[in-house]
């Protein structure tokens, strides 16, 4: 599904790392993104098939969003504590542990006979993606350095970026002649390649000795859960119940527990909060919140939209986001590679900014008009605001820790971009409540929104980074 990547550091020569040397460099990027291409499959892949999903398994507004969600949730949740298994018990021992449950729960969800058995599937994959991201990140991080590490994200963004390309045509297809579940077993072959890869060729990390963090986790997942369930319980009824406030006050006052928390344990927390004396730190993770807020919200509802506004098949809803996937795939490295040079302020300040417009062009989306008019500009111009601003991040995040923080770092990042998309996807229960007559209004007031968010996202960066060299480095945890 991916191809090797041709970058000076996969020259076939050792790379020294601070005296270290990686023996192989490039099959190291190559079990790294066949791992995290599972997830990005997986996403794409699933937006396509919801409203067949929704139709065989008698899904609503308000049950619908959680077949993404109850993906989401123990990814956003977990996947802190899936960097610090790394750290704790090896890279490559919990990469290759979650590539094996994100299999099996795949295998579940395809098996699935009714929706609850689906989402418990699906929270099942979450948690293997939680341990295969951060980890694919953190063993990048940690064996490379310099023009080196951004060439290697950017690789690994745009890896991501194709295999999010190859989803949603192949998965529409799949929906289309063989049905839904059938997306779930493209998982298979692309696991067993990044098993037998990883096994082979990736190095072993050193090994942590703190314990890991499990009432953190808890406290995480049930907070996320609460806010989550009461968002969408709102969004789908356009009406805020008792039962909305409660799930609003429980994962409020959770949440505070978890920060609680997480200050007593200090170091051995999964989230120390010394990260936070950093302001480029809080700045990045402002931004990474509020643009993969807005991402998420339009990649679950744009094919929705299409689907069922439009009457597009999913084929031809998967491939109308071709385009996203292919500009991404082309520009992540060169931008990964000009962060090196540059530093990140201005890249994550001019790609969420030119993100905010593509947005915005999505005031005028109309599935009945013409797809090459009405939906094709707007897709453009974000996916080219989005691939100024994947790579920068990431190598942002993981040039602000030191080395044995790698998993971490990584892991708080995705899980806040996660997060992102989460609380997206909950009030996007919104939009899908109207009646297919009102939908398009209804997305042309969540494109909106976007922009918004993707414009703000964007002047934090202006405003909490330093221009010229990388995030500064955050107090040590």
């Amino acid at each position: 599904m991916t191809a090797l990547p041709t970058t000076d550091c996969d020259s076939g020569q050792a790379v020294a790392r601070k005296g270290k040397t990686v023996a192989h460099p490039r099959w190291t990027i190559a079990a790294t993104m066949l791992a995290s291409s599972l997830a990005f499959i997986d996403g794409s892949v699933t937006n396509v098939a919801l409203p067949a999903i929704g139709q065989e398994l008698s899904g609503d507004a308000a049950s619908l969003p959680w077949v993404i969600n109850a993906y989401l949730l123990p990814l956003s949740a977990l996947l802190l504590l899936g960097g610090a298994a790394g750290d704790h018990f090896g890279r490559k021992r919990a990469l290759v542990t979650g590539i094996v449950l994100f299999t099996l729960a795949s295998i579940a969800c395809a098996l699935a006979q009714d929706l609850a058995m689906l989402l418990a599937a699906r929270a099942a994959q979450g948690i293997g993606a939680a341990m295969l991201m951060p980890n694919s990140l953190g063993i990048l991080g940690s064996s490379f350095e310099g023009e080196a590490r951004g060439r290697a994200v950017g690789t690994w963004a745009a890896a991501g970026a194709i295999a999010s390309a190859v989803g949603p045509p192949l998965g529409g297809w799949l929906v289309d002649c063989v049905g839904w579940r059938a997306i779930f077993y493209l998982n298979i072959p692309v696991a067993a390649a990044a098993i037998l890869v990883a096994w082979r060729y990736v190095e072993e990390s050193e090994k942590g000795r703190e314990p890991l963090d499990w009432t953190g986790a808890l406290l995480a997942t049930a907070a996320l859960g609460a806010i989550t369930w009461a968002l969408t319980l709102w969004s789908s009824h356009h009406a805020a119940s008792t039962g909305t406030w409660i799930g609003l006050g429980a994962g409020i006052l959770l949440l505070a527990l978890f920060i609680m928390t997480e200050r007593r344990l200090g170091e051995r927390a999964m989230m120390p909060l010394a990260l936070f004396a950093s302001r480029p730190f809080v700045g990045l993770t402002l931004l990474t919140l509020l643009l993969y807020g807005a991402l998420g919200g339009l990649l679950m509802l744009l094919p929705y939209l299409l689907i069922v506004g439009g009457h597009y098949s999913p084929t031809q809803a998967g491939f109308a986001l071709l385009p996203f996937s292919i500009v991404i795939g082309t520009v992540s490295r060169l931008a990964g590679r000009l962060t090196e040079r540059i530093g990140p302020r201005w890249p994550l300040t001019l790609g969420p900014i030119v993100t905010g417009a593509g947005f915005a062009l999505m005031m005028r989306a109309d599935p009945t008009a013409s797809y090459w008019t009405s939906i094709l500009p707007g897709i453009a111009v974000i996916a080219l605001g989005m691939a100024g601003a994947v790579a920068p991040l990431t190598t942002a995040v993981l040039s602000s820790v030191d080395e044995r923080h790698t998993g971490t770092a990584s892991g708080f990042n995705s899980a806040i971009a996660r997060t992102g998309g989460l609380v997206a996807t909950a009030v996007a229960g919104a939009v899908i409540a109207v009646s297919a007559a009102e939908l398009t209004a209804a997305f042309q007031a969540a494109a909106i929104v976007a922009a918004v968010l993707a414009v703000a996202s964007g002047l934090v960066a202006l405003f909490t980074l330093e221009s010229g060299t990388p995030a500064a480095a955050p107090a040590a945890p």
